[in-house]
């Protein structure tokens, strides 16, 4: 059992190799949505290497893990190269995903070793994370489960009703991580369903909740480990801001980066073409 931790310069440079790696996935595999995994690579970064989240690699199954949920499944592509670096599987996988044969699809389910869950329909994660919350605390287990979710997402009716059923039952060992990027498939989210004032309306339905920059693994890492070691009787949220498409400009500035595709020579201009 592990929850490795890194000094932020190396976060920061694991981020950025993170990153990197996942451009690369998507320049072979042009069917992941690379702008939506882009966003959250500091999420994972943080914890699976600050010390946050306890993980066996050998063995992902260990009862004595906390459990990760990743609800933004298709948004996850940057967490392969995370798994493997932790060896969850061989690195040799990464040149893979999408082929014949390899268990790392556009859309991961829990063949790939390190998820938990289905993960292609939007909106369940909350709900499986606080059903498997609730199991725990009547175990007298101290493991924790992490929700991931993005916030198009939060459009999603079903993400709301385990929010307040998270509260009623005052699961202080539930971690909901929003990936608030600001935009969903089609539009910014504002321009659909505008969820502001996000921080308002989660406190409403009896939460706690933090801000933070998304992409700054310092603040992140704190804050994230500052709502899961708070003494609120109840779950906790945390809204990290970040930029769809980080790191790619193109994406960045396309309101439509959901679903854009970026050719090999554009991966190769922003990675430098290194392996």
């Amino acid at each position: 059992m592990t929850s490795a931790h890194q000094h932020s310069g190396s976060l920061r440079e694991l981020a950025a190799r993170f990153r990197a790696d996942t451009l690369r996935i998507h320049a072979q595999a042009p069917e992941t949505r690379v702008a939506s995994s882009l966003s959250a690579v500091e999420i994972y970064t943080c914890l699976f290497y600050g010390g946050l989240l306890r993980h066996n690699p050998a063995n992902p199954r260990d009862p004595a893990r906390d459990r990760l949920i990743v609800s933004k499944g298709h948004g996850s592509i940057s967490l392969y190269p995370i798994l493997a670096d932790r060896g969850f599987f061989s690195p040799e996988e990464l040149a893979r995903v999408c082929r014949p044969g390899t268990f790392l699809g556009g859309i991961p389910d829990p063949i790939i070793p390190g998820y938990e869950t289905v993960n292609g329909s939007l909106g369940h994660g909350p709900g499986v994370g606080t059903g498997m919350a609730i199991a725990l605390q009547r175990q007298g287990s101290d493991r924790r489960v992490v929700v991931v979710v993005g916030d198009g997402e939060l459009h999603e009716g079903a993400v709301w009703e385990a929010l307040l059923f998270a509260a009623q039952q005052k699961l202080n060992n539930l971690i909901l991580i929003v990936d608030d990027n600001g935009r969903c498939m089609m539009d910014y989210t504002s321009h659909v369903v505008d969820l502001a004032p996000l921080p308002d309306k989660l406190r409403a339905f009896g939460w706690s909740v933090e801000e933070v920059n998304g992409h700054d693994v310092d603040a992140l890492c704190a804050t994230l480990r500052r709502s899961m070691e708070c003494s609120f009787p109840g779950p906790r949220a945390v809204i990290t801001h970040t930029i769809k498409g980080k790191g790619a400009p193109a994406l960045e500035d396309d309101p439509l980066c959901h679903v854009r595709t970026l050719t090999p020579g554009e991966v190769e201009e922003l990675t430098g073409g290194a392996p």
